[in-house]
């Protein structure tokens, strides 16, 4: 593992344990998750400069204009997909990586979507260099979700879009959960939505958040 700015490997896993002790304490209650949190190195998945504060519960820039989520956020977000471990899920928005290197280790495939060239490349790199196999990297339209890869068992969606897309919900299977930030680019609601039927979804709202924008046909206009 290479050092960054003088911190060592060891000052990183410690300080990434510190965060994991500290979502527990702010009611993550799912243990496979922050074990997940705990065994993804984020400072990996970070630009050089950034590392230092790898293991703040931040979002922190990425470059773009996109960010990476602050690990709390992440952590919210993927236990509200209630993970098992034989699941396919569905990520909109690959950007740093982070995410979908902790969704590896809770299910068995990802299929993530990313808009931007750029940080598609810098994620696939970054998962490879980490040994994740069971992520699979596409670029694209993440609004469209990726109907060749569906039925997902979850779909998690990291930028923030005024409504649902309805291509997301139709490729969920049943009794599929979606996660996402909706509503204004002011603020969203974290909204979880769990398939119930052929056309019959339920909404629960799970708090209030800010994402950067869902770009695309099913989101906002570039």
């Amino acid at each position: 593992m290479t050092a960054s700015r003088g911190i060592g490997g060891g000052a990183y896993a410690r300080a990434r344990q510190r965060l994991v002790k500290s979502l527990a304490h702010q009611a993550v209650a799912d243990q496979r998750v922050l074990a997940a949190l705990g065994a993804v190195p984020r400072h990996r998945l970070l630009p050089e400069a950034l590392r230092e504060r790898a293991y703040a519960d931040l979002a922190l820039p990425i470059g773009a204009g996109q960010t990476i989520s602050a690990p709390s956020v992440v952590a919210a977000m993927t236990e509200a997909l209630e993970l098992r471990g034989e699941e396919s899920v569905l990520e909109v928005g690959t950007g740093s990586g982070y995410q979908a290197a902790v969704l590896a280790r809770l299910a068995a495939r990802v299929v993530s979507i990313e808009r931007l060239p750029r940080l598609a490349a810098d994620a696939r790199r970054a998962l490879d260099t980490l040994g994740v196999t069971n992520v699979l990297v596409h670029l694209g339209d993440g609004s469209k979700g990726r109907a060749a890869d569906a039925p997902f068992d979850a779909i998690v969606v990291t930028a923030g879009g005024p409504e649902v897309p309805q291509p997301l919900l139709q490729q969920l299977a049943p009794a599929g959960r979606l996660v996402g930030p909706f509503g204004a680019r002011e603020e969203q609601a974290l909204v979880r939505m769990r398939r119930t039927g052929p056309d019959s979804f339920e909404r629960e709202v799970l708090g209030r958040c800010r994402f950067v924008d869902l770009v695309g046909t099913h989101g906002w206009a570039a």
